[in-house]
């Protein structure tokens, strides 16, 4: 594991937490580069016997730092925004390896996805397969697209991580995306290319993977049957880690699950995992500023606050909170934040130190994916630093933002 007690003091690999955050103040996110390269080669191992592409979930976390952790290991990418296209480009990503997922994709986003040789559009719509078209031609070029079809499959997660059902905003239903191929015959400066589905994220079992897998081949045949070249089949991402008590397949138990059906498909199989890689290789760390007691209940508050992590706010999501130095003394209190928001709170009812006090430090486990890219600057509080730990290698990814930079905008 990333991050262990070692003397009862909390390390990221061979660095102490506690001496991250005395000299980057906090809060403070830090991760494990050795974690993340870990998790790619166990799931590039187990998928050893497929033709396929990892490409890694930018939207999950998008550092820059941690972009070149993945295109240094050969990965491809999984974008949502043109924003992240940038940063790949940055990052020295290959943008010939980038898939552009997402429902609004605008004209200047595909004009520069297009002019970055991606490797292929995932579109949701015939109305965006008619803009891409009308944006290639303009740039005299051809570029490639998969349709994402909903395969209306329960993944049984958090219903706002749910993408693969029918009354998900995601897809088309299978009949409606082989007309839509049908048009794209029509179409001269775009080539389908294959097929693309993403039922979800945080799934824990193998059984909604499998079932709209099968799904999909069936669709595939069809395609196929009807003139399509399908060359590429994108199953998305979605593999779950634990954050609580979860037991999500490892990447054998996937692949045992899910290969023998892909390699049924006979095209290059691509995976967008984004969570299983960073997720379990991140904290956060805050400094208690008040512990405040009332009739009822004891309130840790924290330096802090949604706006640093807003998954407990959004989906009452739960991550484990440790101190960052070991106790064995302790009572059940509510950690909070200082925003002024009765959902400010990162989690109620949870064992701390019964000595703890300010200027203590706490940690928020598996916030790698999904914690420093959604967090904004609500209450005019300045964003945290990232710090990227290898060995003994300590690297800042990013400075913590200062409130001049806050407005260096307005007017």
């Amino acid at each position: 594991m990333p991050f262990n007690y070692k003397n009862n003091k909390l390390f990221c690999e061979n660095v102490s937490v506690e001496e991250l955050a005395k000299e980057h103040g906090t809060p403070l996110y830090i991760y494990s580069k050795n974690s993340f390269i870990e998790q790619y080669k166990k799931l590039e191992s187990a998928l050893a016997e497929l033709d396929k592409m990892i490409c890694f979930a930018t939207k999950s976390n998008s550092n820059l730092a941690v972009i070149k952790t993945f295109a240094e290991l050969g990965s491809g990418f999984d974008i949502v925004t043109g924003g992240e296209l940038f940063r790949i480009a940055k990052a020295g990503g290959d943008t010939t390896k980038v898939v552009f997922s997402g429902v609004g994709k605008t004209a200047e986003e595909i004009k520069y996805a297009i002019e970055q040789d991606i490797l292929f559009f995932n579109i949701e719509s015939e109305v965006e397969l008619k803009r891409i078209n009308e944006i290639a031609g303009e740039l005299n070029k051809k570029t490639r697209f998969c349709v994402r079809v909903n395969p209306n499959v329960d993944p049984k997660t958090h219903k706002y991580i749910t993408t693969g059902k029918s009354e998900n905003k995601f897809g088309l239903d299978f009949e409606a995306a082989k007309i839509l191929y049908k048009h794209a015959e029509n179409y001269k400066n775009v080539e389908a290319v294959g097929v693309q589905m993403h039922i979800g994220s945080q799934i824990t079992t193998t059984e909604p993977f499998v079932t709209a897998i099968k799904k999909l081949l069936k669709l595939v045949e069809e395609l196929r049957a009807q003139g399509v070249d399908v060359k590429y089949v994108d199953i998305g991402g979605g593999l779950g880690i634990v954050y609580k008590d979860e037991t999500p397949p490892t990447p054998d138990e996937f692949a045992a699950a899910v290969v023998p059906e892909l390699k049924k498909f006979n095209a290059k199989i691509i995976f967008e995992p984004g969570r299983f890689l960073v997720g379990n290789g991140g904290i956060m760390v805050a400094e208690v500023q008040y512990v405040k007691k009332t009739p009822t209940k004891e309130f840790v508050i924290l330096n802090a606050g949604m706006n640093d992590l807003l998954r407990p706010s959004l989906y009452d999501a739960y991550h484990e909170i440790i101190p960052v130095k070991a106790s064995d003394n302790l009572k059940k209190m509510d950690v909070v934040g200082p925003i002024c928001e009765s959902s400010d709170f990162f989690g109620r009812e949870r064992e701390m130190p019964e000595e703890i006090q300010s200027g203590d430090l706490i940690a928020l486990k598996s916030c790698g994916a999904y914690g420093f890219v959604m967090a904004s600057n609500y209450n005019t509080r300045p964003r945290g630093a990232e710090i990227l730990i290898s060995g003994n290698s300590v690297t800042i990814a990013r400075k913590r933002e200062t409130l001049e930079q806050l407005i260096e905008n307005e007017i």
